[in-house]
């Protein structure tokens, strides 16, 4: 002890080794806290389900940064060491490292099963007459608000803020809460978050996804993995041992929060998700 006080450097050295030590045995995830089906800070989301699956496996705690999944989430937990890794994210972003994808899941159209719309697609001409509700991601259109701009639906679309009232839980409920009330007609949706919330509706919700969308030039369909900082290749190839060893157990947690699965795609070019 003496030695570590007269020698500031040894006691540094020391410091990191235990520091490194201590985390062997700890798998660091970040995460939103109020992000259901994915996560919560109740533990109540599929990735949360799927952390602790994959922490048994690896014989690790798992232990949790809580951030909330906004413009800089990477570069303010995983990029700046606080965790190892991020439960779900597109296997190209090119923001991290990838692990092998998990699932495969696409947007998907929602709509009241009573209405017995039979829209499938969003070339269907009966959408014109439609008020549509889309999730917008800050000032960011996503894919499904530009697909209808292009074929000339914007006055009867209707954009519900993605992030919402943090205050409130489950901030993104409230697209699929407005067509079960009847307040829009159909609303295109992130697959999970709509087979999940709609799964929990009173009423009957019909779910099509939208994955043939070749002359938008549009990502419509997108494979999940976790994603690691780059450079960690020792972290990726651990977590792909453990999601294949898994996989089986995977799918049966993916099926009891109803994720809408597709097949395999061509998948779109490289590009950067979240930061």
């Amino acid at each position: 002890m003496l030695a570590l006080l007269q020698n500031p450097a040894m006691a540094s050295e020391q410091a990191n080794t235990e520091t490194e030590a201590s985390n062997a045995h700890v798998l660091r995830v970040c995460a939103d806290p109020n992000n259901l089906p994915f996560s919560n800070q109740a533990g109540q989301g599929f990735e949360n389900k799927l952390a602790k699956l994959l922490g048994q496996t690896l014989n690790e705690r798992v232990e949790y940064t809580w951030w909330p999944q906004r413009r800089g989430f990477l570069r303010a937990t995983l990029d700046a060491g606080l965790c190892d890794v991020v439960m779900g994210l597109p296997s190209q972003d090119t923001m991290v490292l990838p692990t092998d994808p998990y699932y495969r899941s696409s947007y998907v159209l929602v709509y009241r099963t009573d209405r017995k719309y039979g829209i499938h697609s969003l070339d269907d001409p009966k959408l014109k007459h439609l008020r549509i509700g889309v999730h917008l991601i800050g000032n960011n259109s996503p894919p499904p608000a530009i697909a209808l701009a292009h074929r000339g639906m914007i006055d009867n679309v209707v954009g519900y803020n993605i992030y919402g009232d943090y205050r409130k839980a489950n901030p993104p409920l409230k697209l699929i809460k407005a067509v079960a009330q009847g307040d829009i007609d159909i609303a295109i949706v992130w697959g999970p978050m709509a087979g999940y919330f709609a799964k929990h509706e009173a009423i009957a919700l019909s779910i099509f996804p939208l994955i043939n969308t070749a002359q938008d030039g549009l990502p419509f369909t997108f494979s999940i993995g976790l994603g690691v900082r780059k450079g960690d290749e020792g972290m990726k190839d651990k977590l792909n041992a453990a999601l294949a060893l898994k996989h089986d157990s995977i799918q049966r947690l993916l099926d009891d929060y109803n994720v809408p699965q597709v097949n395999t795609v061509k998948q779109p070019a490289p590009v950067a998700f979240i930061d």
